[in-house]
């Protein structure tokens, strides 16, 4: 006879008679395996699977001792990350880094950092993007309109209007050099 599936509803049930903290501290990992969290998205998953909440705290309080949960680290590996395979501008690198549940002094010195190289990162980031898509923009033949999808792109992806200008200007000046 085929086992019926659980549904969500009694999983969450099952999970919150759970009192054993290492099962707790088990699922916490195994959401650990995928890639490095927040400890704002540690506590919703484990809160929204159903345990008890004594038991996430204290699961969360020993992540965070042997140092498997550090939000400050977290928050430079995911900047890091972004600046090297999908560049962004610091709004939305700011706006990612709150929806992953960081505090906006932490979030702050980790772009604050990014920044401190003495390079414009918002401007290297642009220059990436740009690039990127330099063969798609080439496609388009009015300048006008070659420049409007070059400064939307880039405002879509979280750079400011100083930045896109700037961006879009070198682009542009360094295709018309190269024709």
């Amino acid at each position: 006879m085929a086992r019926r599936r659980e549904s969500f509803a009694e999983q969450r049930e099952r999970r919150g008679a759970v009192d054993d903290p290492e099962l707790v501290l088990a699922a916490a990992l195994r959401f650990l395996e995928a890639r490095a969290r927040s400890v704002a998205e540690v506590r919703r998953r484990l809160t929204q699977a159903g345990y008890q909440p004594a038991l996430v705290d204290g699961a969360i309080g020993r992540l965070v001792d042997l140092g498997m949960l550090d939000d400050g680290a977290f928050a430079r590996s995911w900047i890091e990350s972004r600046d090297r395979a999908r560049p962004r501008g610091e709004r939305a690198l700011r706006q990612e880094l709150r929806l992953k549940g960081l505090d906006g002094t932490l979030v702050d010195e980790a772009l604050g950092e990014r920044g401190a190289a003495g390079v414009d990162a918002d401007q290297v980031a642009a220059d990436r993007v740009l690039a990127r898509h330099a063969a798609a923009l080439a496609r388009v033949a009015d300048p006008r309109a070659r420049r409007q999808r070059a400064y939307a792109l880039l405002a879509r992806n979280g750079f400011d209007p100083e930045t896109c200008g700037a961006a879009v200007r070198a682009f542009l000046a360094e295709g018309d050099a190269l024709n």
